[in-house]
């Protein structure tokens, strides 16, 4: 169906018997076919999106607010899917959203354009958080070395940040785009309209680790206090309860489309897309305010063989933009693409040397993905059928 391999980054993505007809893929348990395009399959021909549409009018009608004040925060940087999701509560369904961005590594130009634009061309209210950029520079150099992972501390702020801010502003509702479940990331979650609530029950923040440490080596070994990581810290959940924070995905009440999204930003917020593709895929409006984001794709393409094309194209077959065909094609040129355009920038911002960062890339090279052939990485198996041992 799509193109997307079983060393995706989730443990939960399954793969079933490879059907071409939506209704039977929906309803037969194979192997073949990921649990990504059957949910997709889901979307088209077994939820009924006028009564989803309805329970989220219901919804927002229990927190729609009179007095001026916010009823509803919307997480983003103002990319098309948090544009899409705010302007939409605004001015479609009558909401009072504050928009709360968890700031970038590095604004790329375009996203911060596409940042002041949001609120100036689509007449948003915005609070940018920016955490201490001296912690976070460290945390995202620990989390590329140790884990090759450097988006952890962004991506746990992205994510904490709507609770959070909805907790301390007294705001009940939180309304996030779509659920990364959709794209293959425990596909049962789609079945509700609510984030995972484990993700706030922290019992030791001491405890929590960013970039492979804890908090509590860190500021043993780098002199931080434990103030400095509050942003980090999720709200308790017992206090999200108290306070009766809800957070939704409006994914789940409105059939989420991420091409839709961006025509939308596009026509109502001012969002552009960049002028010229992505590194590493085809892309041109898609994630595109971070110099750091180009890194992240790359990293999960040296852990899991993965990069961003393959992302990019596999929802857009789901979705009927292009064929399997083309997105084989597409994937095979420009998905093992070395992002160099920020890549001194991004040695710069983690304090890292050339040397340092190609021997920390090659560590994480799995031997049952990549081999080594006359001083050159290949990957063992493409999704085009042209690696080592295909």
């Amino acid at each position: 169906m799509c193109v997307i391999s079983n060393q995706r980054p989730s443990s939960t993505i399954e793969f079933k018997h490879s059907l071409t007809s939506k209704k039977e893929v929906i309803a037969f348990d194979g192997e073949g076919v990921c649990s990504a395009c059957r949910f997709h399959a889901t979307k088209e021909e077994g939820i009924n999106w006028q009564a989803r549409e309805a329970d989220l009018i219901k919804i927002l009608d229990q927190h729609r607010r009179s007095d001026g004040g916010y009823d509803v925060v919307v997480p983003g940087s103002g990319g098309k899917d948090s544009a899409y999701t705010s302007h939409i509560l605004k001015y479609k369904y009558g909401m009072n959203p504050l928009t709360v961005t968890w700031a970038p590594h590095l604004y790329t130009e375009i996203g911060w354009k596409n940042f002041e634009n949001w609120m100036h061309v689509g007449g948003l209210d915005n609070l940018l958080y920016t955490p201490n950029g001296v912690l976070h520079r460290l945390l995202t150099k620990l989390a590329f070395h140790a884990l090759l992972h450097p988006f952890q501390p962004f991506i746990l702020g992205q994510r904490i940040i709507g609770p959070s801010i909805a907790a301390k502003f007294g705001i009940p509702l939180v309304m996030y785009g779509e659920n990364q479940a959709e794209y293959g990331n425990k596909v049962g979650d789609n079945a509700k309209p609510t984030m995972d609530e484990s993700f706030f029950s922290v019992k030791n923040p001491y405890e929590m680790k960013l970039g492979g440490l804890t908090i509590h080596e860190i500021m043993d070994q780098y002199g931080f206090t434990y103030n400095d990581f509050a942003p980090y810290i999720p709200t308790p959940l017992a206090e999200l309860k108290q306070k009766q924070v809800e957070v939704h995905y409006l994914g789940y009440y409105l059939k989420w489309d991420p091409q839709e999204c961006y025509y939308y930003a596009a026509d109502h917020t001012g969002f552009q897309a960049n002028t010229e593709r992505t590194e590493g895929s085809y892309s041109k409006y898609s994630s595109i305010d971070d110099k750091i984001d180009p890194f992240h794709y790359f990293t999960t393409l040296i852990k899991f063989g993965i990069g961003r094309a393959t992302y990019d194209a596999a929802q857009e077959i789901r979705n009927g933009k292009i064929s399997r065909e083309e997105g084989v094609e597409l994937v095979k040129q420009f998905d093992q693409e070395f992002p160099r355009k920020f890549y001194s920038e991004f040695l710069d911002y983690i304090s890292t040397t050339e040397e340092e960062f190609w021997a920390s890339v090659n560590r994480f090279r799995s031997p049952h993905l990549w081999a080594s052939m006359n001083g050159e990485w290949k990957l063992r198996h493409t999704v085009s059928r042209n690696g080592l041992d295909d």
